[in-house]
């Protein structure tokens, strides 16, 4: 059976060092059977990748790679708090912001990005409940922002 990082690879990603938060929280916090990301924003190598509103300076379709960036994140936190992502039974739940343009309402869209990689690499563990909300602004000015609360095995 492969592991969570090996299906990364064959995907052609890599699980990225731990972003660096931008204020007062940590990455990532167990608690019990429960870990907790803070909100991941799409940053490469310390730099955001891309910065505006989707449906104006940034497309949708950039956006939903931009979601996958964020995850990717978010699975780098939750590596930092469990060791291994072999040990996350299931994505509970996913929460994505779009910084969106005003009349953008494809948050769903951009979302998948996230939720759709969570699925390749987790399999029927990454199936999820999921939000996809539409706000004005995110920190940094950056398009999208998730979140994940993943179980894990315990013991």
């Amino acid at each position: 059976m492969n592991t969570v990082e090996s299906k990364l690879a064959e995907l052609g990603l890599t699980l990225p060092p731990v972003a660096a938060p931008v204020a007062a929280y940590v990455p990532a916090v167990q608690s019990g059977e429960f870990v907790f990301t803070s909100g991941q924003l799409p940053v490469v190598d310390g730099k955001l990748v891309s910065t505006g509103k989707v449906g104006a300076e940034v497309s949708p379709e950039e956006a939903k790679e931009l979601a996958q960036i964020c995850v990717l994140n978010a699975l780098a936190a939750v590596k930092s708090v469990i060791g291994d992502l072999d040990r996350i039974e299931r994505v509970v739940k996913v929460v994505g912001f779009v910084a969106s343009a005003a009349d953008f309402t494809g948050q769903p869209g951009v979302v998948n990005g996230a939720s759709e990689l969570l699925g390749k690499v987790l399999g029927d563990a990454g199936v999820h409940a999921r939000s996809a909300v539409g706000v004005a602004v995110l920190p940094l000015d950056a398009p999208v922002e998730v979140e994940l609360q993943v179980r894990v095995k315990t013991g």
